[in-house]
């Protein structure tokens, strides 16, 4: 443990120079930790899981909670609404009689990719929130009497299909959260990318089987609705706003070229910037959809999956405090021009982003490589993206001890959260 710093008369105040003692100890329990973070990082990247699968990775997480000196310190819950989600929990003692203990959330998200493994980096995530939290952790404890404070992780499986994070919404994991934090791996450093809303759908044609030399005019043919369906939606994107993307693939096309198909199956992404705007494209894609049914004269299923991604709310206010710390320890940022008209995907946090302020940064780790790629799977596990990960940790977790003691701050987070959301929701309910 560092040095203890005496904390001022005022709960939830701190000077300048008594905050930047404990941002530095935030800093230095990170490095401490950085074997056994790195550590936990290959273990996760070395045995990648699908999502709902992460078993493995549930295991070496809760594990180095239930580890972490002094023993039993962290409150740690396995299978916390999920049988591989989890929540660790500390808080000081001495602050257990006090106020509603304001509670700061790290994510860790550690699923990977079918055939790529950890190709986005999970389990640099998972490594960041972890070290994060632990930095954070050992700032408060060199407080002689520090403030009503709860350091929470929350394991939020199955973000690359599924949507764990909704899963534990549902289930009430963000409930008195305050504020969250996690950040992502990418090509660059920024605070915030326009992560936009995603509709998932599984489109399945049923024909009828014939033999296609034979008694051609006997079957009715799926694949050609297929087909139809992917050309249909081909001819729409002259019509759609730059800023839709819909993307898909045939999964099941037939069985053999001298039968005519009575089943086909298509999976489709529609992406937009808002909920509103992605109900305006899905409808518009249903009807292509149909429309191949029509002309080959198959019956035709159109499947939802379960949740859909909402666009991330950004909060700049909290922003623009993690740039701040971030630069102090030497990343650089891009430009406000590079974020409006750069890359874009979609992610499970923006629904977390509509229930509770947060932040969910991307950074460099050392590569240009692309996410979803061979080449950022060995990225992600390499000893260089060390450095970036842990530096990005100790950001964010600089950025909860200003959110901790810089009640301003805290205000105008909370009050942008609460303007935010309501654009959002004039904007999904208007005529």
């Amino acid at each position: 443990m560092g040095p203890v710093v005496e904390r001022p008369a005022e709960p939830g105040t701190s000077s300048a120079a008594e905050l930047e003692l404990l941002k530095r100890r935030a800093a230095e329990r990170i490095d401490e930790a950085a074997e056994r973070l790195g550590a936990l990082s290959r273990a996760i990247w070395s045995a990648p899981e699908l999502a709902y699968e992460e078993h493995r990775a549930h295991g070496e997480l809760t594990r180095f909670f239930e580890c972490e000196p002094p023993a039993a310190s962290w409150a740690v819950q396995p299978h916390f609404g999920l049988p591989t989600a989890f929540r660790a929990e500390w808080a000081p003692p001495e602050s257990a009689a006090g106020p509603r203990a304001l509670q700061v959330a790290f994510l860790c998200e550690y699923d990977a990719l079918p055939a790529l493994g950890h190709a986005c980096g999970h389990n640099l995530i998972a490594e960041v929130g972890v070290a994060a939290a632990l930095g954070l952790r050992a700032a408060l404890e060199s407080i002689a009497a520090p403030p009503p404070v709860k350091v929470i992780v929350l394991g939020t499986p199955a973000e690359e299909d599924g949507g764990g994070k909704i899963d534990l919404i549902e289930a009430g994991a963000f409930e008195n959260l305050d504020v969250v934090f996690m950040a992502h791996p990418s090509q660059e450093n920024a605070a915030y990318l326009p992560d936009v809303a995603e509709h998932d759908v599984t489109v399945k044609y049923f024909g009828k089987a014939s033999h296609a030399a034979a008694y051609p005019w006997e079957g009715v043919n799926a694949l050609d609705a297929a087909v139809l369906a992917y050309n249909n939606l081909s001819v729409l994107r002259q019509q759609m706003k730059p800023t839709w993307r819909v993307h898909g693939i045939i999964k099941n096309g037939g069985v053999k070229p001298n039968i005519i198909p009575s089943y086909s199956e298509l999976v489709y992404y529609f992406r937009a910037p808002s909920m509103k705007e992605l109900q305006v494209l899905t409808k518009k894609a249903e009807d292509c959809f149909r429309a191949a049914a029509l002309a080959t004269g198959c019956r035709v299923d159109i499947e939802s999956e379960a949740h859909d991604y909402y666009n991330v709310i950004p909060n700049k206010t909290l922003c623009s405090a993690y740039m701040e710390n971030g630069k102090k320890l030497g990343m650089e940022f891009i430009s406000d021009d590079a974020v409006l008209n750069g890359p874009s995907g979609s992610t499970d946090f923006g629904n977390v982003s509509f229930v509770v302020p947060g932040i969910h940064p991307y950074f460099y780790i050392g590569t240009d490589a692309l996410n979803h790629t061979e080449q950022y799977t060995e990225a992600a596990g390499s000893q260089a993206a060390q450095l970036h990960t842990l530096r990005t940790a100790k950001a964010l977790a600089m950025t909860a001890l200003d959110v901790i003691f810089k009640p301003a701050l805290l205000e105008g987070i909370r009050k942008e959260f609460k303007c935010k959301l309501q654009e959002e929701q004039l904007l999904n309910t208007a005529a």
